[in-house]
């Protein structure tokens, strides 16, 4: 039997992933973070009971694999614009450095 419980750490789980893309979306991946370490206790709770292997439980399951799917993506995207900005910065710093150097000689 299905507990109240139980059902409450589903939707819990579903709230904390919720909460992740959103807060990486918005590049705050320190809460990003503490959000992640929330959810894998939950989920740790819930793999322990079987919950969402049970056939009743299918479209939550795909539901929650959909939703890591996307904190997955935005994660990726956020890294992709980080990298990029920090290249444009490496790239600055080294044109200023080379303004500074030849000014030396001037």
């Amino acid at each position: 039997m299905i507990s109240d419980r139980q059902i409450k750490l589903v939707d819990k789980l579903q709230n904390l992933l919720e909460k992740q893309i959103e807060q990486a979306r918005h590049g705050n991946f320190v809460e990003v973070e503490a959000l992640s370490e929330e959810a894998g206790s939950v989920f740790v709770q819930l793999a322990r009971t079987g919950l969402l292997e049970l056939a009743e439980f299918k479209n939550r399951r795909e539901q929650l694999r959909k939703l890591q799917k996307s904190l997955y993506l935005t994660i990726t995207a956020q890294k992709a614009d980080v990298v990029q900005k920090l290249r444009k910065v490496r790239k600055r710093k080294k044109t200023i450095k080379t303004y500074r150097d030849n000014a030396q000689f001037k």
